[in-house]
């Protein structure tokens, strides 16, 4: 019982936090750039405003324009149930199994893509298909150092293979670095931040399947990108950083469990906010290239745990 407790404690706090994450990242952008830029609340604001306008739909389209943002949000919310985040396991095991965690966040890709067509309009279908090829050049670097980090764990379950981490009796320590390296690598290029895109408006390829949406559905949509965004994160800690999580359910350790989160949460997104303002956008067509030596380090990785470094 306290297990689901937990799993629901974590998941609203995240609903809340959304939108000040993503506000503290605009004003950080700003700030970086010498410019005044939006307050730190503005999100809240701008979700607020979205709720209370009119849902409209191109009248092309059909229930899968419609389906979209409700299953894109619904999406995250099942998967902050499972991501360990306060504790060092997850509080809902059968949701914490990589794979599983694979394809759920394919699934709302599939359908952000296939609504962006779904839409009629050719600008909102060039965004879609954008999105279909960063997955397509992202998740085989995921999953290959998800496996290697599973074997040298014994489990594809997202706790169990963060307990043996943190406890630092994994078999094979330098083959657990680089995979989380290049785990690391990918997780950056799946937030959609600089050099790869830097969605600030509608005008963003990153954002044309959303020139379409509106209202309440456009406010849906928004708030699940910035809620994947911090569930990319928290996976990357929860495997590889999860020094500091809870390991006894007593409100003490929960507490500084916790707080640690948001710490090692607040220094990731700091340092990526640093770096996606030192370095210029890549064009979409060339993303490939990069993301081949991501693979690459995986396959390193891959190596050295069959070498048994």
């Amino acid at each position: 019982m306290i297990e689901i407790l937990i799993a629901c404690v974590q998941t609203l706090l995240l609903v809340a936090l959304t939108p000040l994450v993503s506000g503290v990242g605009r004003f950080m952008r700003a700030k970086m750039h010498t410019r005044k830029g939006p307050p730190i609340l503005q999100d809240y604001y701008d979700l607020a405003k979205l709720f209370k306008r009119q849902d409209i739909h191109t009248k092309d389209s059909s229930f899968v324009h419609r389906l979209m943002p409700p299953l894109f949000l619904g999406t995250m919310l099942v998967l902050a149930l499972g991501m360990p985040m306060l504790t060092r396991l997850s509080p809902v095991p059968f949701l914490a199994d990589v794979i599983l965690i694979i394809y759920l966040l394919a699934l709302p890709r599939f359908f952000f893509a296939l609504s962006a067509i779904d839409s009629g309009s050719s600008y909102a279908g060039v965004g879609g298909i954008r999105e279909l090829m960063v997955g397509v050049l992202v998740e085989p670097s995921m999953m290959l150092a998800l496996f290697v980090a599973a074997l040298s764990a014994g489990s594809t379950n997202v706790g169990v293979m963060g307990a043996t981490i943190g406890s630092l009796s994994v078999a094979h320590p330098v083959t657990i670095i680089i995979v989380g390296f290049a785990f690391a690598l990918a997780c950056y290029v799946e937030l959609g931040k600089l050099p790869y895109d830097l969605a600030e408006a509608e005008q963003e390829l990153q954002e044309g399947p959303l020139s379409e949406y509106s209202g309440p559905s456009l406010a849906m949509v928004k708030m699940a990108m910035s809620l994947k965004q911090i569930l990319v994160v928290s996976w990357f800690i929860a495997i590889f950083l999860p020094f500091g999580s809870a390991v006894e359910l007593t409100v003490v350790a929960l507490a500084i469990g916790l707080v640690v989160y948001l710490v090692k949460l607040a220094l990731i997104f700091f340092i990526c906010s640093v770096f996606e303002n030192a370095v210029s956008r890549v064009r979409f067509k060339l993303l490939g290239r990069q993301t081949w030596a991501v693979f690459g380090i995986a396959v390193f990785g891959f190596v050295f745990w069959i070498l048994g470094i």
